[in-house]
C-alpha cells in the first residue's frame, strides 16, 4: 500500500539536512525546505544548508554530483512542492507549537497515502497528533535519526497508538534496506530508547569523575575503549558535541522523564560546567576550547586539559593505567571493575548503574533487550550492549556484586540469575525474555552480524589476530580480531591457512569482519621493531610473506570474497585488492596511504592498481602516473562512487549497499555465485614505461618540492612510487611480471626502511595517531 519513492523534509537545519542528504544517498528525489530568509533570496538558508552537506570535512553525500538529486525552497513560497511526496520528514526546531501549526499546513496539501514523520527525540507522538484528524494520526510516526545521519546507523521508529502497521513497515524496509539504518522500534516513551541509557551513561560518568576528583584525563581512560565505548570517553564526549547543547539534551530528558527516574540524579550541570559555559569555554565548536583543548603536532602545540580547581589550563598528563591499556587489547574489561584503586571504583560504580539502569527499562520501557543492546551499539558506537557486557561478566557475579553493596537488584536482572541474557542452542542465537523464557533472535531477511553468529561457531582455526570459520553452503570467513585490525605475521599466517583448507573443503572464502573498521593497514609496531632493530633481513622477510600470502589468495582455486566496512587503509587496501569481488558498505573508506608514514605500499598495492589502471587506461604510461599521483598524495575515498574514479571499485565486478548489517549475507551471496565452474584469471606481464617515465617523475616531484608543496622525504618517497609504477632504470616496453613488480616494492620499502625520516614518521604516526610532515 505504501511506497517510497519521493520525499520531502522540512528543516534543513543540522538534522533535516542530514536525512535530505541520505535520501540523495539513496537515491530518492527530494524536496528540502525551511522557513524563507530575509532580503531578495528567500532560500538563502536551504542554500547555505547545502554548502554545508558538501563540506569536505564531513560530507554528507556519497558523492558530490548528488547534490543535484536535492531541490530547495522555503514553506511560504514553495510548500505545495512536498504534494507529491510519498514521505514528508518533519525536522524543525523542537518545540510543539510550531510543529502543530506545521502539520496542518502539512495535512492539508499532502497527497492521499503520503507518510508524515517527526525526528523528534523529546516529544511523544500522543501531544504531537493530538489535535490532528485520523487520517493523519494513522500516517504519523517518529523517525528519530542520530547526527551525523550519514555515519550514524541507529533509527528509532516510534508508532502511535494510531499508527498504522503498514506505515512502520513501509518505514522500516525502506530506512532499512534504502537508508541503510538499524531500525530499532521503540514504544512511544520518554527518551525512547538510545538516549535514554546513553545520556544516562554519558552523566552518571560526569558527575561520577567529578565527585571523585578525578582529571578528565583519568576518567577518559577508563571510560572509552577499555570499555568498549568510543574513545573520546566522557569529557571528549562533551567537547565532540558541544558543552551548551549537551546540558541542553539532559535538561530535556531531565523535563520529560517520570520522577523517580534515576536520570535525575545525574540531570545536574556540575558548578565546573555552568562556570565553563559562562566563560565560552564549550567544546570543540567554540574555538576557546571545553574540558579539553586540541593538539596541533604539526605546530608543536600539545593538549591541554581544564584543571578544575585553577581554572586554568594545563598540559595533558597521559595516565591510562596497564590494566586499561589490556583491557582495551583483549577486549576483556571485566579486570578492570574489581581493582581497587579510585579508577577501578569509578568504572565499576559508572557501568554498574548503567547496566542496571538498562535493566530497569525491560519491560516497561521496551519488551525486547535486544532494542536496547541494538540502540547503544548502533547510536553511540559500544562494542557491545548492555546486557551483552552483564554476560561478559556474569549475571550471578554482577548480582552478587551488587548485593555486596547492599544495592537493588533490577526484577528483569534477576530473572537472568542462574542464567544468561543470551545464549547458543542448536545453531541459534536466543535471547531472555522479560517471563524467564528464550525467544531465537530473529533478523529482518538478508541482515546477519556476524557477532552474532559467531556466539554459534568455533573457528576451525584462530590465533590473536584472526580466527577461521566454516558458515553454511561450505563456505568459510575469515575474521580478523587485533587492534584496529592491523595486519601482522598471524593475519597472514591465518589467512595462508584458510586458503589451504578451503582449496581442500570449502567452495569459496569470504573476509569480513562487525569491527569499527575492516582494517586500518599493516601493523606498524611490527614494522617500526624491524626498522629501529636495522634488520632489513627480517622486514624483506615479512614483505614477502605477506605478498605471497594476498598472492596465493588472488590464485586460490576457489573464489574470495570481501566485504568490508569502515575503514580498509594501507595494507587492509591490499587484502581487498587481492580478491575477486568486494561488496562495500556505502561509507567504506578506502586507500593506499603508506607515503604519509614514509614509506611505500609494500603488499602488492603500488601492482595492483598499475593494473587496475592500465586495465581501464589501456595506455600504461598514463596508467603509471595516475597510480603515481593517487599513491603519492596517499589519497583516500569515501565511498564506493568515490573509490571508483580512483579505479579502487571495479565496475561490472565490485559491488556496495547502504546497510552493513547486509554486507554478510550478500558477500555469502557472491562467494556461491562465482563458485560454479571457478577459475582465476592469470594476469599477463605489463610492457613498463621505462627510464624515461621515471626521470619524468623525478623532474616532477623536484619541482612540487622547490614550490614547497613536497617534503625532503615525500620527494625520496615519491621516487620510489615512481620506480615502482615505471619499473624503474629499463628501457621502454620491457615486460614485468607480478612477482617483478612484488620486487621492486620490497626493495622500495627495505630502501626507505633505512632512512632516519621514516622511522620517525612511523613513531610519530603510532604515538600520535596522525601523520608527521617531516
Amino acid at each position: 500500500m505504501y511506497e517510497i519513492k519521493c520525499a520531502a523534509v522540512i528543516g534543513a537545519g543540522t538534522m533535516g539536512l542530514g536525512i535530505a542528504g541520505q535520501l540523495a544517498n539513496a537515491g530518492v528525489p527530494v524536496v528540502l525546505l525551511d522557513i524563507p530568509a530575509a532580503g531578495d533570496n528567500r532560500n538563502a538558508v536551504c542554500e547555505r544548508a547545502l554548502e554545508r552537506l558538501l563540506d569536505e570535512r564531513q560530507p554528507g553525500l556519497l558523492h558530490k554530483r548528488f547534490v543535484e538529486r536535492i531541490t530547495i525552497g522555503n514553506i511560504e513560497d514553495d510548500l505545495d512542492k512536498i504534494s507529491d511526496a510519498d514521505w514528508i520528514a518533519e525536522a524543525v526546531v523542537e518545540r510543539l507549537d510550531i510543529k502543530k501549526a506545521l502539520y496542518r499546513d502539512i495535512d492539508a496539501i499532502r497527497k492521499q497515502g503520503s507518510i508524515v514523520s517527526s525526528n523528534t527525540s523529546t516529544i511523544p507522538i500522543s501531544l504531537l497528533v493530538e489535535d490532528m484528524p485520523a487520517s493523519f494520526r494513522a500516517e504519523f510516526a517518529i523517525t528519530h535519526f542520530f547526527n551525523p545521519v550519514r555515519y550514524m546507523r541507529l533509527l528509532e521508529l516510534v508508532q502511535g497508538e494510531d499508527t498504522r502497521r503498514e506505515v512502520i513497515g513501509c518505514l522500516d524496509e525502506f530506512c532499512d534496506r534504502k537508508l541503510g539504518k538499524g531500525v530499532v522500534i521503540c514504544d512511544d516513551t520518554p527518551g525512547f530508547l538510545g538516549n535514554r541509557v546513553g545520556v544516562y551513561a554519558i552523566q552518571k560518568a560526569l558527575h561520577t569523575a567529578i565527585d571523585m576528583g578525578l582529571s578528565p584525563e583519568q576518567a577518559d581512560a577508563i571510560f572509552g575503549r577499555p570499555l568498549g565505548i568510543p574513545k573520546t570517553g566522557v569529557f571528549g564526549l562533551y567537547d565532540l558535541i558541544g558543552i551548551d547543547l549537551m546540558s541542553d539534551v539532559a535538561a530535556s530528558l531531565e523535563s520529560i522523564l517520570p520522577g523517580d527516574d534515576p536520570f535525575h540524579a545525574v540531570a545536574a550541570k556540575p558548578p565546573v560546567m555552568v562556570r565553563m559555559i559562562e566563560s565560552g569555554l564549550i567544546g570543540n565548536k567554540g574555538g576557546k576550547g571545553g574540558f579539553y583543548q586540541p593538539a596541533d603536532p604539526g605546530k608543536g602545540v600539545s593538549r591541554k586539559t581544564l584543571d578544575f580547581a585553577t581554572f586554568e589550563y594545563r598540559d595533558t598528563e597521559p595516565c591510562k593505567p596497564q590494566a586499561a591499556i589490556d583491557a582495551e587489547l583483549s577486549g576483556d574489561f571485566t579486570p578492570l571493575l574489581t581493582r581497587e584503586d579510585e579508577l577501578g571504583k569509578f568504572a565499576w560504580e559508572v557501568l554498574s548503574h548503567t547496566l542496571c539502569y538498562a535493566a530497569s527499562l525491560v519491560p516497561d520501557v521496551n519488551t525486547s533487550l535486544v532494542a536496547i543492546d541494538d540502540a547503544m551499539k548502533l547510536g553511540y558506537n559500544w562494542i557491545r550492549g548492555p546486557f551483552e557486557m552483564i554476560d561478559v561478566i556474569g549475571v550471578d557475579r554482577f548480582i552478587a556484586h551488587l548485593e555486596s553493596e547492599d544495592r537493588e537488584v533490577p526484577a528483569f536482572l534477576r530473572t537472568a540469575a542462574g542464567e544468561s541474557f543470551y545464549r547458543a542452542k542448536k545453531r541459534k542465537l536466543r535471547y531472555l525474555e522479560s517471563d524467564g523464557g528464550y525467544s531465537k533472535l530473529r533478523r529482518a531477511k538478508g541482515v546477519r552480524r556476524f557477532s552474532e553468529l559467531s556466539r554459534t561457531l568455533k573457528p576451525i582455526e584462530e590465533n590473536a589476530a584472526a580466527s577461521l570459520y566454516e558458515l553454511k553452503h561450505g563456505i568459510g570467513l575469515v575474521e580478523f580480531h587485533s587492534k584496529a585490525n592491523a595486519l601482522g605475521p598471524e593475519s597472514m599466517q591465518l589467512i595462508e591457512h584458510a586458503v589451504v583448507y578451503a582449496t581442500e573443503h570449502l567452495q569459496g572464502l569470504l573476509i569480513h569482519n562487525d569491527a569499527q573498521h575492516f582494517s586500518c593497514g599493516a601493523d606498524l609496531g611490527t614494522i617500526l621493531g624491524f626498522v629501529e632493530a636495522g634488520d632489513m633481513t627480517g622486514l624483506d622477510a615479512f614483505l614477502d610473506h605477506y605478498q605471497a600470502t594476498l598472492q596465493s589468495m588472488r590464485y586460490a582455486p576457489v573464489p574470495v570474497v570481501a566485504a568490508p566496512s569502515g575503514l580498509s587503509m594501507g595494507g587492509g587496501f591490499e587484502v581487498l585488492l587481492h580478491t575477486d569481488k568486494v561488496i562495500y558498505h556505502a561509507n567504506s573508506v578506502t586507500g593506499l596511504v603508506e607515503s604519509l608514514v614514509g614509506v611505500v605500499p609494500g603488499g602488492g598495492g603500488v601492482k595492483e592498481m598499475l593494473y587496475r589502471w592500465h586495465e581501464r587506461e589501456g595506455d600504461i604510461t598514463k596508467a603509471a602516473w595516475n597510480a603515481f599521483m593517487n599513491i603519492g598524495y596517499g589519497k583516500t575515498a569515501r565511498s564506493p562512487l568515490e573509490a571508483r574514479e580512483l579505479a579502487m571499485f571495479r565496475d561490472g565486478v565490485d559491488d556496495w549497499i547502504m546497510n552493513r548489517d547486509r554486507l554478510l549475507k550478500a558477500g555469502m551471496d557472491a562467494v556461491r555465485e562465482l563458485a560454479p565452474g571457478y577459475a582465476a584469471t592469470k594476469r599477463q606481464p605489463l610492457a613498463m614505461p621505462g627510464r624515461d617515465t621515471w626521470a619524468e617523475m623525478q623532474d616532477w616531484l623536484r619541482a612540487a618540492h622547490e614550490k614547497g608543496h613536497l617534503t625532503p622525504h615525500d620527494v625520496t618517497t615519491g621516487a620510489q612510487i615512481a620506480m615502482i609504477v615505471t619499473g624503474g632504470d629499463i628501457d621502454a616496453g620491457t615486460e614485468l611480471t607480478e612477482n617483478d613488480l612484488f620486487d621492486l616494492e620490497r626493495k622500495a620499502f627495505v630502501t626507505l626502511g633505512q632512512t632516519t625520516a621514516t622511522r620517525d614518521r612511523i613513531r610519530f604516526m603510532l604515538e600520535h595517531g596522525t601523520p608527521l610532515r617531516n
